[in-house]
């Protein structure tokens, strides 16, 4: 079914009772209209459980729903948080929600339940947020794009024949089909800006346990791998992070205080900042054309703004990277699935895993403590010579992929071989994961659409703990390339 066919019977078939115009609005807006009682909590949940009943055969980013403790929180009373009463989905990994199952996107995860919300659901409860269920996930996270033996694939709402991303694929699609107007992420080699990127969204990972999951959370991949928010506005990321990025005693890694709310820096006069930007790729294949236009005028129209711009690149040394993280990630997967398996309480049959896990479990069991810690010593360092590249600039700029989103199998686990899966995501996700070990805020922004009529993310990255200077930059961008008005296909 082509995506002109879809919007066709969509547009048909739109009568509601209530919330008509729920789409249009983002988090804050929708949050505003509850305390003006203008709508109710009550009534946007029902908006946001109609969208996903009438859209998510198409889309398939919803692996969970609880509409009946949605509908009996959303009667109240409710916290008096940034947010309250939006419509809100929590990713399939990860995070903790009482009674809820979580599957990790895995067959074999199939029975495990939550018996108690994690600390940063518990944050996103205090923010105001009803939530409503879970938006799918690659398996353990593994792959950039969510097609799974336990869900089926996640399709992109601006044509569903193609990836949405991952591996919070069924989060950011969910956004981008008007769904709900954001939804919890998390990121550990891209899959917050990668999903935001495929979807048109706006993807922030923040910095290094800027947003903590404690305290009965354990502390995952050494700080690589963060948790935020999928938005479609810039101040939404902004203003969710303000309510959830607060330090939590214990956390493993001294983040630096923020100067004050993130909120406030969007909207904010932006200095004159010194940007950096390249398109060059590890392998020195040439970027997509149009991946290459929409970053050529992202470039000039931040020069118009009157800031600082020059080509250049970081220097970053991806071969010396990926050999030194190689053991690291490997060590981080086998720690975090002996987790799983005693959550199931046995080992997993190589039929309830997809290949590229199966084979990343069984390999990652073989490495030693000592090529562990080296890859992780060696790895600091390399990461130490990019974060002193910042020394001279203030905002690095390249793409999110390398190409806009490719058809629906392109890196499906069931059907490609584990190592044609691993060069295929090394070429088209090249650029996201050094800022993961460097441990700096990055956002992905909607800033280009390809012919075909694919979103086209660009990449911005700060210094460490410099969320600030990204939320007033992704601000101007905002007003000077504006996205809101685009819709996709898949929308009521």
């Amino acid at each position: 079914m082509s995506a002109s066919t879809i919007c066709a019977i969509l547009v048909r078939d739109t009568a509601e009772p209530a919330m008509q115009d729920y789409s249009s609005y983002d988090a804050l807006g929708l949050a505003a209209l509850v305390r003006a009682r203008e709508v109710s909590a009550g009534e946007l949940v029902e908006a946001a459980l109609l969208r996903i009943e009438r859209l998510d055969a198409t889309v398939n980013a919803v692996v969970f729903r609880d509409a009946e403790a949605a509908r009996r929180i959303a009667a109240g009373p409710l916290p008096a948080g940034p947010f309250t009463g939006v419509p809100f989905l929590v990713k399939d990994f990860g995070i903790g929600v009482a009674g809820w199952p979580r599957t990790s996107g895995s067959v074999f995860c199939a029975d495990v339940v939550d018996r108690a919300d994690t600390g940063l659901a518990r944050r996103y409860r205090a923010a105001g947020v009803v939530m409503l269920g879970r938006g799918a996930s690659s398996e353990y996270g593994i792959v950039g794009n969510v097609e799974t033996a336990a869900h089926g694939a996640v399709r992109n709402p601006w044509n569903p024949a193609h990836i949405a991303g991952g591996s919070s694929g069924g989060s950011a699609a969910a956004v981008a089909a008007g769904m709900v107007p954001m939804a919890h992420a998390s990121d550990g080699l891209g899959s917050i800006r990668i999903p935001a990127a495929c979807c048109g969204l706006v993807g922030m990972k923040p910095t290094r346990d800027r947003v903590p999951n404690l305290p009965d959370g354990f502390d995952y991949a050494m700080g690589f791998c963060v948790d935020h928010v999928v938005t479609r506005s810039v101040r939404d990321s902004a203003a969710m992070l303000d309510a959830t990025g607060v330090p939590e005693p214990g956390s493993p890694y001294a983040v630096p205080a923020k100067a004050g709310p993130y909120l406030d820096e969007v909207g904010r006069a932006v200095d004159r900042l010194r940007i950096a930007w390249s398109g060059d790729t590890p392998s020195g294949r040439p970027i997509d054309p149009e991946v290459r236009a929409v970053l050529e005028r992202t470039a000039t129209t931040l020069a118009a703004l009157g800031h600082e711009v020059r080509e250049e690149g970081l220097g970053v040394d991806h071969r010396a990277m990926a050999k030194t993280r190689a053991p690291v990630s490997a060590a981080n997967f086998a720690a975090g699935m002996r987790r799983v398996i005693d959550e199931v309480g046995r080992e997993p049959r190589e039929d309830e895993l997809e290949p590229l896990t199966w084979a990343a479990l069984q390999g990652s069991r073989l490495v030693t403590g000592e090529q562990a810690f080296w890859g992780y010593q060696e790895l600091r360092m390399l990461t130490r010579a990019v974060v002193r590249r910042f020394d001279a600039i203030d905002v690095y700029l390249c793409p999110v992929m390398t190409a806009p989103p490719p058809p629906i199998g392109f890196t499906d686990p069931a059907a490609v071989a584990p190592g044609e899966i691993a060069r295929r995501q090394t070429a088209l996700f090249p650029f996201a994961a050094v800022f993961n070990f460097t441990g700096q805020p990055s956002v992905s922004l909607p800033l280009g659409m390809s012919t075909d009529g694919l979103p086209i993310g660009m990449m911005f990255t700060a210094r460490y703990a410099d969320e600030a200077t990204l939320y007033r930059l992704a601000g101007q961008i905002e007003k000077e390339m504006p996205w809101a008005a685009r819709r996709p296909p898949v929308w009521l």
